[in-house]
């Protein structure tokens, strides 16, 4: 079958769902989703509507963005009104049937953003709302718009299009679009990716591979999750397209085996791909052919580094390779030339090919092109997925997208790039969000994490926390990723527990230089890169830690204490009847007494004490 034949089916099927006068429920279920409910909620609504004889259809499709509302219910009406349903349960299912698909009342209390006089539904309908009015969603045109299990919805979005106009082309104008677009690496590294398909098309070899890096360390794989969940035809496309620039025959997915539903759907779309010619031999009827695998991978966070990730796949240990080393283009996979790009990456593709580099080139900055995904976490009240024009501002991300700090706080730092990017504080808030920007202040882009902190929030303890996960994630090649990691990370744990030493500032920044220094690949090379920014912009923190054993933010429990205020204190008892150590005293409507000496900080007194009274404090330092 011709694909024009193909699309004109793909299309009519989509338009007969979007003109249907029955009422149309989308229901976001990717994993985020259905983690809060969202296949319970998806039962309700078709129970209640085969209960009820109602003609109405329930569409499942991917994640919507805005995870802090999961689960996230789209409702299309025939008369073209389109709501979003936040934080759906199925008792709210039940009342959206009976008072406003059955009738007239729209229940406003529950809804995220309401459009009126649309009959296609989409995320863009919500472009009004905070959470979405200063993103451009470009890499997720499709996700939580489309059935992500029907290749048909893909291709009436304009999808496999790109691959039939690219089997029209030379090799070397392909990959000059993805040269004029500017597109650079979204794993983190940011080599052009143009640059690097180039090297692929130029290298000496009849067997080429294709790698798609869908296990890039937390906030990197949570998207590639998502972007595999809620669209794996956009990033098997891209693929094949890139299979064809360079003349490779076999890609594969290196996806985490934690993540089941991405890998069913990717697989399924690999299955519908091959029947519908657009992998396998004679693709579209072409000489061409090209295959694709799906590899599970342990979750490994140094396989996110390119040689690792390719000694996973032929059955070695994940390490990186010693320098100097070819480049997988010329030496990759099976010690084939290899072109090895992350799911993002892969996923902007088809775009590019149909409305040209040029668009893609038109978003962003000089550098920097095209958007930017995050996974924006933390102390912020908007949690979620969010993509953004490269060189939008810190501040526009965290204050407008992200609605702010959360219960009243402070903004304190933020955290880019995954767990060894590094902390900014207040002064970088209006830094633009690209590659050179962050780099220059001590963070980085890398895998797409944005972690908000607030007061609250210590940093010695942060830093703690990160080089903790990097420490364990290192492979073990590197001496001084190895062994300096793991001291750095003794001398914080010391410094959280009232233990530092005069002098054990300049050693950690000594020893996280050198780290950073004399490590093979990207996880060692930026594993001190949270210890580096916390002591550069938060040392004072340090010091108060190390000179007064006490801990500004409250946060690390051996350098606070409690304290009764005998003027606020009632003797109600409730402090001491929460105490699991039987520090506290008194006899009731008798002012308590908190024995120090056995008072272990467990912080139970502070947290059941009313709030009316707040008779207990919790201050800075340790009280003998």
């Amino acid at each position: 079958m011709k694909f024009t034949d193909i699309k004109k089916r793909a299309e009519d099927e989509w338009n007969e769902l979007q003109q249907s006068d029955t009422p149309k429920i989308y229901i976001g279920a990717a994993t985020c989703g259905r983690s809060a409910g969202a296949l319970a909620v998806k039962q309700t609504f078709e129970d209640e509507i085969e209960k009820r004889g109602i003609d109405a259809k329930v569409v499942e499709v991917g994640c919507f963005g805005p995870c802090y509302t999961e689960p996230l219910v789209n409702i299309v009406k025939s008369d073209g009104s389109n709501i979003f349903y936040k934080n759906v349960n199925s008792k709210i299912a039940l009342e959206l049937v009976e008072k406003y698909i059955l009738g007239d009342d729209p229940l406003a209390p529950y809804a995220l953003g309401t459009v009126g006089d649309k009959k296609v539904p989409g995320i863009q309908d919500l472009m009004g709302t905070p959470f979405f009015k200063s993103q451009a969603r470009e890499l997720f045109h499709n996700t939580g718009i489309i059935d992500p299990t029907n290749i048909n919805h893909y291709i009436a979005q304009n999808g496999y299009s790109g691959l039939a106009a690219v089997l029209k082309m030379k090799q070397t104008d392909v990959i000059e679009e993805i040269k004029i677009s500017g597109l650079r690496g979204r794993g983190g590294g940011g080599f052009p990716a143009g640059r690097k398909w180039e090297a692929g098309l130029a290298s000496k070899g009849e067997e080429k591979y294709i790698v798609c890096n869908a296990d890039e360390g937390d906030p990197g794989a949570f998207m590639d999750r998502c972007t595999l969940e809620s669209d794996p035809h956009a990033v098997l496309e891209g693929m094949v397209i890139a299979g064809y620039s360079i003349g490779a025959t076999k890609g594969y997915v290196y996806v985490r085996a934690e993540y089941p539903l991405a890998v069913k759907r990717f697989n399924g779309a690999i299955k519908q791909a091959h029947e519908m010619g657009f992998l396998g031999d004679n693709i579209m009827g072409t000489d061409f052919k090209f295959n694709i695998e799906c590899f599970l991978g342990a979750g490994a966070f140094v396989c996110g580094e390119s040689t690792a990730l390719t000694l996973s796949i032929e059955g070695n240990r994940g390490m990186p390779k010693a320098a100097p080393r070819p480049r997988t283009t010329e030496e990759g996979l099976f010690n084939k030339p290899t072109v090895l790009n992350n799911v993002k990456t892969f996923a902007y593709v088809p775009q590019i090919i149909t409305r040209g580099g040029a668009w893609f080139a038109g978003i962003g900055t000089e550098k920097s092109k095209g958007t930017a995904v995050f996974a924006l976490t933390g102390k912020v009240n908007n949690c979620g997925l969010i993509e953004v024009p490269m060189g939008i501002s810190l501040r526009e991300i965290i204050f407008d997208i992200g609605g702010g700090i959360c219960d009243g706080g402070q903004f304190k730092a933020v955290q880019t790039g995954g767990p060894s990017g590094g902390c900014l504080p207040a002064s970088f808030l209006d830094t633009p969000v690209d590659y050179d920007s962050l780099l220059s202040a001590g963070s980085m882009m890398g895998s797409g994490g944005m972690v908000i902190l607030d007061e609250s929030t210590c940093m010695v303890d942060i830093a703690r926390y990160f080089l903790d996960f990097t420490q364990k994630e290192s492979c073990g090649q590197c001496t001084l990723c190895r062994v300096g990691t793991k001291q750095m990370l003794y001398l914080l744990q010391d410094i959280t527990q009232g233990k530092g030493q005069p002098g054990d500032i300049d050693l950690l920044v000594e020893m996280g230089e050198a780290v950073n220094a004399g490590s093979l690949c990207g996880l060692g090379q930026s594993a001190a890169n949270p210890v580096l920014t916390t002591i550069k912009y938060f040392r004072e923190e340090y010091e108060a830690h190390i000179n007064d054993k006490s801990c500004p933010a409250l946060a690390c429990k051996e350098l606070i204490s409690y304290l009764i205020d005998a003027d606020k204190c009632k003797g109600c008892t409730i402090c001491a009847k929460a105490c699991p150590t039987e520090a506290i005293t008194g006899e009731k409507k008798q002012v308590h007494i908190l024995d120090q000496e056995k008072c272990i900080r467990c912080g139970m007194c502070f947290e059941k004490c009313p709030k009316k009274f707040r008779a207990v404090e919790c201050v800075p330092g340790r009280i003998n």
